[in-house]
């Protein structure tokens, strides 16, 4: 066992059980369902999934992307229990996906789609902790710190979120990184803990506000059965329900798309040698996901929001997604009300800082350098997942960065160089009837009395409508004096 690596994962492990516990419970209940399926889900895919899987970085579990599809498949299938059943479906699926190497096709994405989604995550997250840090406790975001009658300000909260910003600033300082003692601390565990001591011990000074503060809400059992009487089975008589087959292909293409899009992405946070292989990941998946199924969990997918928490805690390894996973089964059964001392706000200035480092203000100035043909499809990217979601986002920016590529492509296609009253014509590529308007403006810019010259070696093809104006203007030349040179027939 690497002790250097272990001194860094352990209290990353421990800082990333803090966040994920949250996130855990959070998308069960937005999904309709009892807190401890989010552990549940959470456990098996910190445990499970991360032994099975050939990363060592990347955090498996309950997706906020999948909620809006859990919740449609149970209207539609009618019970969780026949959402079980789609779900080891999926999980098959998922199995084959990675037989066959359908991994492969993440290489499709282009690495500029990657960077944009992890700003746009960044964004995302920004968005939704600042509410959350100062003590919101709606589902408006950022509308309802303004638009909502019933928030009121609290000092205490927001005091308490400043410091833990400002202890994570202070950990990222060149003087704080030279310090070997604090290395062996990462910021973000200091900054909960300081949460804790101010709910612990401020609620002498300030009772009301410290008594009123949003914190963790972990459900506790007496008993083992309390526990498993929180899980469901699988409802294997609605195998004969096709509805059931439709949700179990969307769940496999979902949640495999999502997981491939983290891998990709992941790359960009921390390099592996070697990189791990997409179709074992969706082999992994594919068993976390039937075992979810089978034990009544919810979907599970690869997340890149906790997979970047937990490469900037500082993980090293695998060793801190699988204490993590341990501590969600622990903190189920044990500690509880230990943990329920947490305030969000201090949580919620972690995911700050994560989406901060991921979508810095640099990255913006970067992309805008590159010019509007790169910043375009960055913004639309940016704006699509913001306001549709991933998988839309994605596509919008796909679709903004083929045309503007098409555009650039068209633009430099075609290219009249003036020497005197000589003018050379360059063809870059095949020509279209796309490139016509372009064409055309460029003929009309050569004066009478000209020689014109055409470069066409590049254009293996021309489109009808392409020759139809060089022959239109070859007709006319001689009228207008014209000399051409290597005219294309």
């Amino acid at each position: 066992m690497n002790l250097n690596a272990l001194r860094h994962d352990i209290p990353a492990g421990i800082v990333f059980f803090l966040v994920a516990l949250p996130l855990s419970l959070g998308i069960a209940q937005a999904s309709g369902m009892p807190p401890f399926v989010g552990l549940l889900t959470g456990v098996i895919g910190g445990v499970v999934v991360t032994l099975l899987s050939p990363s060592r970085f990347a955090v498996s579990g309950p997706a906020a992307g999948l909620v809006t599809i859990v919740i449609g498949a149970m209207e539609t299938l009618g019970s969780f229990s026949s959402l079980l059943l789609a779900l080891i479906l999926a999980g098959a699926l998922q199995i084959v996906f990675g037989i066959i190497k359908a991994g492969r096709f993440a290489r499709l994405i282009p690495g500029s789609v990657i960077q944009v989604m992890l700003a746009a995550i960044g964004l995302l997250l920004i968005t939704q902790q600042i509410p959350v840090a100062l003590g919101y406790e709606g589902n408006r975001g950022l509308r309802g710190i303004f638009g909502d009658p019933s928030f009121h300000l609290s000092p205490v909260v927001a005091g308490v979120a400043l410091v833990s910003l400002f202890i994570l600033w202070l950990w990222a300082t060149p003087a704080f990184k030279k310090n070997k003692f604090l290395t062996y601390v990462p910021g973000p565990l200091v900054a909960v803990l300081w949460g804790s001591l101010a709910v612990v011990f401020g609620g002498n000074l300030f009772p009301e506000s410290i008594q009123g503060m949003p914190r963790i809400l972990l459900p506790s059992f007496d008993s083992f059965g309390e526990l498993t009487a929180q899980l469901e089975g699988p409802n294997w008589s609605a195998w004969t329900n096709p509805s059931v087959y439709v949700v179990a292909i969307t769940l496999a293409l979902v949640a495999s798309l999502e997981t491939l899009l983290s891998q990709e992405a992941l790359k960009k946070l921390k390099q592996q040698t070697p990189a791990p292989c997409s179709d074992k990941e969706m082999r992994a998946q594919g068993i976390g996901n039937m075992l979810s199924g089978l034990l009544g969990g919810l979907p599970i997918t690869a997340v890149i929001v906790r997979s970047s928490v937990n490469v900037n805690a500082g993980a090293r390894s695998k060793t801190s997604i699988l204490l993590h996973g341990i501590l969600l089964l622990l903190s189920g059964i044990f500690f509880s009300e230990m943990l329920n001392t947490i305030p969000l706000a201090c949580l919620a200035t972690v995911l700050l800082y994560t989406g901060y480092k991921l979508a810095s203000p640099e990255l913006f100035k970067a992309q805008w350098k590159l010019g509007l043909a790169q910043f375009v499809p960055f913004i639309a990217t940016i704006v699509g997942i913001m306001v549709f979601g991933m998988l839309v986002g994605i596509g919008m920016g796909l679709l903004a960065q083929l045309l503007t590529s098409t555009y650039k492509s068209h633009s430099n296609a075609l290219q009249l160089t003036r020497y005197d009253n000589h003018y050379v014509m360059r063809f870059q590529q095949n020509l279209t009837f796309l490139h016509s308007p372009r064409l055309q403006s460029l003929l009309a810019e050569i004066p009478d009395n000209s020689v014109v010259r055409v470069e066409h070696d590049n254009a293996g093809y021309m489109d009808p409508d392409v020759k139809a104006l060089l022959a239109e203007f070859g007709s006319r030349a001689e009228h207008r004096g014209i000399v051409l040179d290597r005219w294309p027939s």
